[in-house]
């Protein structure tokens, strides 16, 4: 499938449904990720919603349902912006399938993270609009695309806490980086998560409800969440549904097997850690971890935003890794070895990220 709009080399890992990552390279480039290099996760086909036909139903535990148009969205509500990294729940998964295989998913390295400035309403302000009833313990939302995985087929859909629904964070956003959304990226309106695994930001969406338990849809109750490595057949609701993001980082400058001078070398990368949680600091090693520089952390956008870090290291001649590893605000630390975070989906590989390069 052809997207029109984004880099030639982004990394397909899918056609159809689109499935791509940037290269660490371009996505060094920016704090703010371009729309053509924002990483693409989909289930099913991406649909292509006429936004004057569009329609926003909400409903469930609420005193007022209401069925909102784009315009009485965009007038009948005061309109507010975040700067928000979104990351999937897959991110840097080729990390753990380097540990053992973890067949039917996608080997994402470190750019399915992805940075944009969203522009919308408030999910609370809406939520408040239709009058949300006491004993409303979770949001639930849904979208017109349908995917073959789900079982049984279903649209995509999803839930987060009412809690985080009705923070100041949460947005429905028609908006990127000062441009309409993108079909690929929700158009005409998607929900905005800030802090949490990108599977619950939900694209094209058109349909919240208000209720006193989690979605049941596949996606959270199967899909999207953490198993214990040892487990064999999962039933739904099995293991630890997927909400905000783990502390992680990984390296994006130099590339992994690249060829580069002896010496004085900079070492680029990213940082982030979800929900109230920010980066507090970075190091990198190129001797094993035995010593480590400390990385110059650029600014700080937004607390919902990642971290862009700098190091120069000496290299010294031959095969060297560089290993990164990263502190949040809570002073937790990534886990050492991907060993220890394995999991048979592959999810929330917050391993201290390793690459190696050639020195001459």
């Amino acid at each position: 499938m052809d997207v029109p709009g984004k880099r030639d080399d982004m990394i397909v890992h899918q056609q159809e449904p689109y499935n791509a990552e940037p290269t660490p390279s371009a996505l060094a480039e920016h704090v703010l990720t371009p729309v053509r290099a924002f990483y693409g996760r989909n289930h099913g086909r991406m649909p292509r919603l006429d936004p004057l036909a569009w329609r926003l139903s909400v409903d469930g535990l609420v005193d007022r349902p209401l069925e909102l148009s784009l315009a009485q969205l965009r007038e009948g509500f005061p309109h507010h912006e975040v700067i928000a990294t979104l990351q999937c729940a897959g991110n840097r998964r080729a990390g753990l399938m380097a540990v053992r295989d973890i067949p039917g998913q996608h080997p994402w390295g470190p750019g399915a993270t992805s940075t944009a400035r969203w522009t919308g309403v408030r999910l609370a302000d809406v939520l408040a609009a239709a009058g949300l009833r006491a004993g409303t313990t979770y949001i639930a939302f849904e979208a017109p695309d349908v995917a073959p995985e789900a079982d049984p087929p279903q649209p995509y859909g999803g839930s987060i806490t009412a809690a985080k629904a009705t923070s100041a964070e949460a947005l429905l956003a028609w908006e990127m980086n000062g441009a309409p959304l993108t079909v690929p990226h929700g158009a005409p309106v998607r929900v905005v998560v800030p802090g949490h695994i990108g599977a619950r930001s939900v694209k094209w969406v058109r349909r919240i409800t208000a209720q006193d338990h989690p979605s049941d849809n596949f996606f959270q109750a199967s899909a999207y969440r953490l198993l214990p490595a040892d487990t064999s057949d999962p039933r739904p609701g099995d293991g630890v549904a997927l909400s905000s993001v783990a502390l992680n980082s990984d390296v994006l400058s130099p590339d992994d097997g690249a060829v580069i001078s002896a010496g004085s070398t900079t070492v680029l990368g990213y940082a982030f850690a979800g929900d109230d949680r920010t980066v507090s600091r970075v190091d990198v090693s190129v001797d094993g971890g035995r010593h480590w520089v400390q990385a110059e952390l650029a600014e700080q956008v937004s607390p919902w935003a990642w971290r862009l870090w700098s190091a120069t290291v000496r290299v010294p001649a031959g095969q060297v890794e560089i290993i990164a590893r990263a502190w949040d605000s809570a002073a937790a630390l990534q886990p050492e070895h991907a060993e220890s975070v394995w999991n048979p989906k592959g999810y929330v590989n917050n391993a201290w990220p390793r690459i190696t390069v050639t020195a001459r």
